[in-house]
């Protein structure tokens, strides 16, 4: 089995598109009927890909080929979060399967039997296979061995003939994708026109004179304001730029669930009640191991630096057999043990410093930190408060707010200067001397000399979390609002009787999972799409910690955005179309005949600039931004020549050419061409897997179900 999973982890979960049969077996084949209690009759479709339905059945199949991959990967289950991320790579397959056997079907591409038993005994074996058989002393394929395995697989456990089986299954639909990209790449080809373009866009040359009008120098005031029926009108036009994704707004409360203080309590008894048996125990780490809410945290060793902050504070105390606490920390009880007490290797030491920095590298600079580190040092020494030194003067902003203070650490740990002092110190107070590292000059306060006692404990944990009845106090709250909410308004008009926040959340997508911070609320959204009607209010969700009622307040569905929820843009759009038409007037009118005149003439906002050595290939104007369409523009102008003033993204502007240096012919293209080629074929495979997807009308209904 272990080698099966090496081949599957050099392979990755891409070549676990495999067998039918594997995930009804886990499953159960009545789960997924038509008449599924799940599915609903009739309405198990997950999706649309290239006019197909795909049913749930055929896509649960693939989740659990990739989940039985990630089981003899890891050899765990995985999680919620991990799952969420085979369901993306399940349709992802699904997408290949459907839209690209299409592409595969119309060109011929095929993989036939002889192939298959070639990549996996023959001439041309799978590199993953081969890696699985290679000797790692010699780097020699050993086929001998390969061919030995296979003969040998009918007497191998039923987990290793199935973990085999996924593997080998998933060479064909790989091999597919990799003779349709290798097509793709072989076909690329770059004429001479296409390079010799790309050398004179390179190569040719242009220097510029311009004016640019920004469109804020124009005041609102000075332009009519735009009609509903001009934004309605522009949108449309436009109504590319305003695509929008389907989407919902919901409104919500969140009731926490928060342990109360009677929850605390009850766990503080429960570990003073086994406190006793926990001191008498000769099986130290066995009885935390059975007594723990916090599997593999149990038992440790630990030098001074390591120990946990409640038994740090005390450590000269500790004695071996003392039980310590219960101690809360981050939402958890903690009881100690200290089952021995020895040395380490490894020693540790306490200190607080401040740090005084050179304001550069020059030896004066240097020279006026050393004095006034030595003005602190001299202090320090005659017994004024360290830490009140600290906090005035030390140029280190993560300790001087704790008074200097770096706590316990370890050999290893800090720069080596500062680090030889400490640990060669034999008393504990401030050293006499300053210390220079490469971050400055140190005081230093030797708070614990160095110690390398280790502490090996045991801990009980108890996870403090809200009882039942608190659960109900919280469960009935947000019952009662949604039991006595009807619509949007007497669900608002209850949130504020009851003193509630009311939140939102926008623009949540279909298969969103994250809710503002509620990290699991899917079955929220999941019923914003899937039962909910606008100003509908939603039944009590229990989440991880949290009772959520939520009304559902906008739908958006995929297209152009209405122009409510985008007014803003479109207005200042249709501002700037009026703004620029205004300069332009203006720019067209004003007295002068060269460039600077028009500028005076038009006024301050107006500014007159200069561009050299503009290329071709250039998208951008300094001052200006990106403005390929003026780029273009400059080129196409004769030397002298003076545009009309034209509208840009953020302005409007006026071209005058003073020279233009056309790239010479030169006699081999060769260079250019391979160049546009390696940039095709970066990126042919991604585009053209993107371009099937777009002409395969994807249509995603996978939220009905997860």
């Amino acid at each position: 089995m272990a080698l099966i999973t090496n081949i599957r982890q050099r392979a990755g979960l891409a070549v676990g598109v495999v067998a039918v049969a594997l995930g009804l077996f886990i499953v159960g084949t009545d789960l997924f009927t038509a008449n599924s209690s799940i599915l609903g009759k009739n309405d198990n479709s997950v999706g649309t890909i290239a006019g197909e339905d795909i049913s749930y059945e055929f896509y649960q199949q693939q989740l659990e080929e990739l989940k039985y991959n990630f089981t003899v990967n890891f050899r765990r289950n995985p999680t919620e979060n991990e799952m969420f991320s085979l369901r993306q790579q399940a349709w992802d397959l699904v997408i290949v399967k459907t839209a690209f056997q299409e592409q595969y079907e119309e060109l011929g591409i095929q993989v036939t039997p002889e192939e298959q038993i070639d990549m996996v005994q023959g001439d041309n074996i799978n590199p993953d296979i081969k890696a699985a058989f290679t000797d790692p002393a010699t780097g020699e394929f050993m086929k001998e061995r390969l061919v030995g395995y296979l003969k040998s697989l009918d007497q191998r456990s039923p987990n290793e003939q199935a973990a085999w089986y996924l593997f080998e299954q998933g060479l064909t639909p790989a091999r597919l994708r990799f003779k349709y990209d290798n097509l793709l790449t072989q076909s690329t080809f770059v004429t001479d026109a296409e390079a010799e373009q790309l050398y004179e866009a390179e190569n040719s040359t242009a220097d510029l004179k311009y004016i640019y009008v920004n469109y804020g120098a124009i005041s609102d005031s000075l332009i009519e304001a735009p009609t509903d029926s001009e934004l309605k009108a522009y949108l449309k036009e436009h109504s590319e730029d305003f695509k929008v994704e389907e989407s919902r707004d919901l409104e919500y409360i969140s009731i926490p669930i928060q342990p109360s203080g009677a929850d605390t309590a009850f766990f503080l008894n429960e570990l003073e009640k086994i406190k006793e048996d926990f001191r008498n125990t000769e099986e130290d780490s066995i009885y935390a191991k059975i007594n723990t809410d916090a599997a593999g945290n149990f038992f440790a060793s630990y030098t001074i630096d390591q120990l946990p902050q409640s038994l740090q504070n005390n450590y000269s105390n500790l004695s071996e057999g003392d039980v310590r606490g219960p101690y809360y920390d981050q939402g958890n009880i903690n009881l100690y043990k200290i089952s021995e007490i020895t040395e380490d290797t490894i020693f540790a030491a306490k200190a607080s410093h401040i740090l005084i920095k050179w304001d550069d590298e020059s030896a004066q600079a240097k020279a006026e930190a050393r004095s006034k580190a030595n003005n602190i040092l001299r202090r320090a020494l005659s017994g004024e408060d360290f830490e009140q030194l600290a906090i005035q003067n030390s140029q280190d902003p993560g300790s001087a707010v704790q008074g200097g203070s770096l706590g316990w650490f370890s050999k290893g740990k800090m720069v080596p200067p500062f680090e030889e002092a400490v640990f060669n110190a034999r008393r504990e107070g401030v050293i006499g001397r300053l210390i220079e590292s490469q971050f400055g000059f140190h005081i230093i306060n030797v708070e614990e000399t160095k110690d390398n006692t280790l502490f090996k404990v045991a801990v009980i944990t108890r996870e403090i979390t809200a009882s039942d009845e608190t659960r109900n106090v919280a469960y009935k709250k947000a019952d009662y609002i949604a039991g006595t909410s009807d619509d949007y308004d007497s669900f608002k008009n209850n949130i504020e009787r009851d003193s509630l926040i009311l939140r939102r959340a926008v623009n949540l997508g279909k298969n969103d999972r994250r809710m503002n911070n509620l990290s699991n609320a899917r079955t929220v959204i999941q019923w914003a799409y899937r039962d909910a009607s606008l100003g509908e209010v939603s039944p009590v969700f229990e989440l991880d910690d949290a009772y959520v009622v939520a009304v559902l307040t906008a739908v958006q569905e995929e297209g152009t955005a209405d122009l409510e929820d985008v007014r803003n843009q479109v207005e200042t759009k249709v501002k700037n179309q009026k703004k620029g038409e205004l300069i332009i007037e203006k720019l067209t009118s004003a007295e002068g005949e060269t460039l600077e005149q028009k500028a005076e003439s038009f006024g301050s906002e107006a500014r007159v600039y200069t561009e050299t050595s503009l290329k071709l290939s250039s998208n951008t104007i300094t001052n200006v931004g990106f403005v390929p369409e003026a780029v273009g523009k400059a080129f196409g102008m004769e030397i002298g020549e003076v545009s009309q003033p034209f509208k840009v993204e953020n302005g409007v502007l006026m071209l005058e050419l003073l020279n233009k240096t056309e790239a010479g012919e030169i006699a081999d293209y060769t260079s250019y061409q391979d160049r546009i080629a390696q940039q095709m074929n970066s990126r042919l495979t991604f585009n053209a897997a993107e371009a099937i997807k777009e002409a395969a009308n994807i249509e995603d209904r996978r939220y009905k179900f997860y």
